[in-house]
């Protein structure tokens, strides 16, 4: 398990490194999916299979004879796998800058350390809630990320423009990845409520 586990690392790692090669590219998040195999064209109704899910393992990855090396968890929910390499990028340069207070005010430091990870915890739940189903639940978890990707952004746009040169260039950096964890989230969103739209339609 844990060889598997390392695997699934190395798939996050996989992704943020085409993540950083087309990061000036227009379509990156496409572009990316493309390159990871999880192309719009194979997605099926299903917003857990929109995400690159297949039913059929996720429905057996509780039978614990099923081999570990095929298995279906969580790590392999491409949703999961977008939001936390692109936390991982925003985190690690901000953590290189904010040990230094001389370079950023520790409030600061400490808010946006405790936003970023308050948005991805929320992502991370609303990925677990999609991955069984539940999509009304998925909908409200995904508004919080969103509501703490906006106190995100609003600390960082909110600096003062006379802030390090230091701040300004992780800033500069950092703006395209958090509206890039928006878009994928709103997409993971509407979805949702398609698939519930039609789980209406179903039962009408």
């Amino acid at each position: 398990m844990e060889r598997y586990l390392r695997e699934q690392d190395d798939v996050l790692h996989r992704y943020l490194g085409c993540y950083e090669q087309l990061k000036g590219h227009p379509e990156r998040l496409d572009e990316v999916a493309h390159l990871m195999g999880w192309d719009a064209g194979q997605r099926g109704a299903d917003p857990a299979d929109g995400c690159g899910l297949q039913r059929e393992d996720r429905g057996r990855r509780l039978d614990p004879g099923f081999c570990a090396d095929r298995a279906y968890t969580l790590h392999k929910n491409p949703v999961f796998i977008a939001t936390k390499a692109i936390y991982l990028s925003l985190k690690r340069g901000w953590e290189r800058l904010a040990v230094d207070a001389t370079k950023i005010p520790q409030p600061l430091a400490l808010a946006l350390q405790t936003s970023l990870y308050r948005g991805e915890e929320q992502a991370v739940l609303g990925v677990q809630a999609l991955d069984l189903g539940d999509y009304a639940m998925a909908i409200s978890l995904f508004k919080r990320s969103l509501e703490e990707l906006n106190r995100t952004l609003a600390l960082v746009t909110g600096t003062d423009a006379a802030a390090p040169r230091a701040f300004a260039a992780w800033r500069e950096d950092a703006l395209p990845r958090l509206f890039d964890l928006r878009e994928i989230w709103l997409r993971v969103l509407n979805e949702c409520r398609e698939e519930l739209g039609r789980r209406v339609d179903d039962e009408s």
